[in-house]
């Protein structure tokens, strides 16, 4: 006899991915969260197994509680990361298996696959990075996964009421962030002209691509070298960037979608280095996130 809902039990692995990876920002963390989860399940026995009713909300619990207790313990490890954190960036389209990319000598299954959405572009994930660990779980079980609050509630330990207010705060910090939502093919005009002024360093044409305010931000994990505080500023930040030594050492720009918005990344003899992601609004540039830390760029790796 087969194992009782093997079938069901492996057909959610691509929600929890899903999942714990817009609670964590992190492809690696969701992965070892997944199996984790997976863990547990099968450290029960048969009977512990089918005593459970819905073995599908069991494992989005105890991944979800699993992510809860991470984004906890995220402060002190942030209090130790070199420079700034930015979550970590997807690339297009990639199927996941165990941590590889389809095409780059994996096999990937399409249900590891990361849904791309607008909760996954940087932007988003940036402001849910500012989120206290509650609010983030109960914004994104409740708003994003449709979870309803007495769910939610067994999941946070707090009462349905009180999962209601941390969702209602999280809205309002998106809110307050006032991401922009131009449309695609304007934010790719705007990348490729970005990139262009790059390649030339051309500076006063770099400033007219950026919003006055803009700000820029590199993660190099202390890994890599990368500035550790923001750069702000329209002058500042196109100075920034046509003061790279990119092209002088044979690094290419190539245009990329990453986390399903129009971004850049750059590549030395075909290895991947930097991913370049960007927000914008009707008319400038207004967030640069470069991500330089090797341990965030497995997914890009070819």
């Amino acid at each position: 006899m087969s194992e009782p809902g093997l079938s069901a039990i492996m057909s959610e692995r691509r929600q929890l991915i899903n999942l714990a990876y817009r609670l964590l920002g992190s492809l690696a963390d969701a992965e070892d969260v997944v199996q984790e989860t997976y863990a547990r399940w099968y450290a029960m026995t048969p009977a512990d197994q089918q005593a459970i009713d819905n073995p599908a909300a069991w494992l989005t619990k105890v991944a979800s509680r699993i992510c809860l207790d991470l984004l906890r313990s995220a402060r002190s490890r942030r209090e130790r990361y070199v420079g700034e954190w930015i979550p970590e960036p997807l690339p297009e389209s990639t199927e996941w298996h165990t941590g590889q990319p389809t095409g780059a000598g994996g096999t990937g299954d399409p249900a590891d696959r990361v849904t791309l959405d607008e909760s996954v572009n940087m932007a988003f994930l940036v402001v849910l990075d500012a989120m206290t660990p509650a609010e983030r779980v109960a914004f994104i079980l409740h708003d994003v996964f449709r979870y309803q609050f007495p769910e939610v509630a067994e999941i946070v330990g707090r009462t349905p009421a009180a999962c209601r207010q941390l969702a209602s705060s999280a809205r309002r910090r998106i809110r307050d962030a006032q991401l922009p939502t131009a449309p695609s093919a304007h934010r790719a005009e705007l990348i490729r002209q970005f990139k262009q002024a790059w390649e030339a360093t051309d500076i006063p044409a770099l400033v007219s691509l950026l919003d006055p305010e803009v700000t820029a931000v590199a993660d190099g994990g202390g890994v890599v070298t990368a500035a550790l505080e923001p750069v702000h500023g329209g002058p500042d930040v196109a100075q920034y960037f046509a003061g790279l030594p990119l092209f002088l050492l044979g690094r290419e720009l190539v245009e990329r979608v990453v986390n399903g918005q129009p971004g850049l990344v750059i590549q030395y003899e075909g290895v991947i280095e930097t991913v370049i992601a960007f927000d914008v609004d009707a008319d400038h540039i207004t967030n640069i996130w470069a991500v330089r830390n090797p341990a965030k760029l497995g997914p890009w790796t070819n």
